[in-house]
């Protein structure tokens, strides 16, 4: 990196913590400091509910999982429309009605106290671990890249995200993501653009399509019913449907930005442009990352983009078997290169010539065979060999200039403080009106709650570097929160759903309804998904939201029904 880049990055880094600190102080009010005192305009709602769910991992994995599995993953987001129209028609009129803090103050309205509680630490547990990966994710691959050390990445994160959050609240973390989002999206735009600049010259936009396209990446649609398979058609529609009811409907990090809006009106206008707008952005994320596969078909890639992984193996018994390998895949990028060169003048001409199309195809296969028996290599000194989320940053590092390295390490580190701010303000909120103020025995003022929500911001900020520097890299990023969301997510909507529309049900049967189906998810997910890091588990991780969802309900009506005295 040059001064420039050190110069962008901490500037922007700097300006974001300390203008959300400056616009927001003086939060004596818990009704300000938690609810930005409904003064939320819908256009600010929309993109802080996109800049939460935009964490650092989406603009470091998903242009990895793109590079490797193409555009598939978009699947994912399919069902993100439908959730938002339903959230928006039930959902925010009686959050709104019932003048609420949190998504669970309505749960004890409609339930007990015990229900409320659980779906609280039910939250509160999936999102502190959620908030540790959102801190460790941009720090982990910036520390393998640029040699900086692991833990004081996560603290310098951490204690950024932690100033403006402890100082300004809800409204704090209003302000400070609208100014994230314009810097992400234009460091992604940046890149985009520079990528199809560097192809060669007889490349055009439609050509690199097409290229990728013959290599298995522009396969968008799988309409296939195989549970095995995590991204189709089917399991986001279903899966994903319930996935971001729960996230967008009863997650607190969500619930929040749209509770902070003006009226019922502009927090739907807001959460719905989020929900049409989050597809397009998704695409184009995904899209980036296959325009890198194709700007690597014509120049040198490494055998594994994991630079600690190839230190590792260069230093252990296998480094000569690993060099022949490196050797090997050297000549088929050489002989890949030529022939998909062909294939794109001949596309110039409108002539897609089956024998280059072929021969690509079988080079293609040769490199992955390549690639699995480097992968065997470095599982056998007990590395990690996935290395998606390295791919995106190999190249920002490596091709782009200058200048525009900072913005895109801004953009990363940005994304990072963004997400991990609507966390600690939505898990300091959570435990200060559903866990300590609702187990106080006296009445407390405003300027204590308002104390109380910024240490336990401060407190769970310190939790989620914490977990950070333990944590250790065993999935793709962004699938890894997924799956931590999905584990919990299917219980929590399912208690949602029955308290919104399944009147007759009382508190005692959703309780022990919900805790049976959240350990039954638990056996499930490590008896036919924990075992197979690989992706090829049994059962796609998705359906566990719809899972959860469907046993939570079905075990509270089975209760609830039992519970009834029978009549004479």
């Amino acid at each position: 990196m040059q001064t420039i880049d050190w110069i962008i990055l901490i500037f922007t880094l700097l300006f974001i913590v300390f203008y959300g600190a400056w616009k927001t102080k003086g939060s004596q009010d818990v009704k300000e400091y938690i609810l930005g005192n409904n003064e939320t305009k819908w256009w600010t709602i929309g993109i802080s509910v996109m800049a939460t769910q935009a964490s650092a991992i989406t603009f470091l994995s998903t242009p990895g999982q793109a590079f490797h599995d193409g555009m598939g993953f978009v699947q994912f987001y399919f069902g993100l429309p439908l959730a938002t129209l339903i959230i928006c028609f039930f959902f925010i009129p009686i959050y709104h009605k019932l003048k609420v803090y949190t998504a669970y103050e309505f749960l004890e309205n409609r339930f007990d106290l015990k229900t409320r509680s659980l779906a609280a630490v039910l939250f509160l547990v999936q999102r502190g671990l959620a908030a540790g990966i959102t801190i460790y994710a941009p720090a982990i691959i910036l520390s393998s890249i640029l040699g900086w050390n692991l833990n004081w990445l996560n603290f310098i994160i951490g204690v950024l995200v932690i100033i403006y959050t402890v100082s300004g609240g809800t409204r704090a973390v209003n302000v400070t993501q609208k100014q994230q989002m314009f810097i992400i999206m234009v460091g992604m735009f940046f890149a985009f653009y520079l990528i199809l600049q560097y192809l060669p010259k007889e490349v055009t936009f439609s050509n690199a399509l097409q290229i990728a396209g013959v290599n298995d990446k522009m396969n968008i649609l799988d309409f296939s019913v195989n549970p095995n398979s995590r991204y189709t058609f089917w399991s986001g529609i279903t899966g994903g449907v319930f996935l971001f009811l729960s996230y967008f409907g009863t997650d607190q990090s969500q619930v929040q930005r749209y509770l902070s809006g003006k009226s019922v009106r502009e927090s739907q206008l807001g959460l719905i442009f989020n929900g049409f707008l989050k597809v397009p952005m998704q695409f184009f994320i995904l899209l980036t990352g296959v325009l890198v596969f194709v700007f690597f078909q014509f120049n040198r890639v490494p055998l594994n983009f994991n630079p600690s992984a190839q230190k590792a193996i260069e230093k252990s018994e296998y480094k000569e078997e690993y060099k022949h390998l490196e050797e090997n895949l050297y000549f088929i990028q050489e002989e890949k290169q030529r022939v998909t060169l062909a294939y794109a003048e001949q596309l110039n001409v409108d002539v897609d010539n089956p024998a280059l199309r072929k021969r690509i195809i079988a080079l293609a296969e040769k490199e992955k065979n390549i690639r699995e028996k480097s992968a065997e290599l470095i599982k056998n000194i007990k590395q990690e060999s996935n290395d998606k989320d390295y791919v995106f940053i190999h190249f920002i590092l490596n091709y782009l200039p200058s200048g525009l390295i900072g913005l895109l390490l801004a953009v990363i580190l940005s994304a990072a403080m963004s997400s991990t701010a609507s966390e600690l303000n939505a898990l300091s909120t959570t435990t200060v009106i559903d866990i300590y103020k609702r187990n106080l025995k006296s009445e407390k003022s405003d300027k204590h709650f308002v104390r109380a929500s910024k240490f336990f911001t401060l407190l769970w900020g310190i939790i989620a570097i914490l977990f950070a520097c333990f944590g250790t890299l065993v999935e793709n990023l962004i699938q890894l929160v997924n799956i931590i969301g999905s584990v919990f997510y299917g219980t929590i909507l399912g208690i949602f759903l029955v308290a919104f529309f399944i009147k007759y049900i009382k508190g005692n049967a959703i309780f022990y309804g919900g805790l049976i189906s959240q350990i039954l998810v638990f056996v499930i997910y490590y008896n036919y998904i924990h075992i197979y890091p690989s992706g090829k588990e049994l059962l796609g991780y998705l359906w566990l939201n719809a899972i959860g969802t469907v046993m939570t309900i079905t075990f509270a009506l089975v209760i609830e029904t039992m519970s009834k005295p029978k009549s004479n």
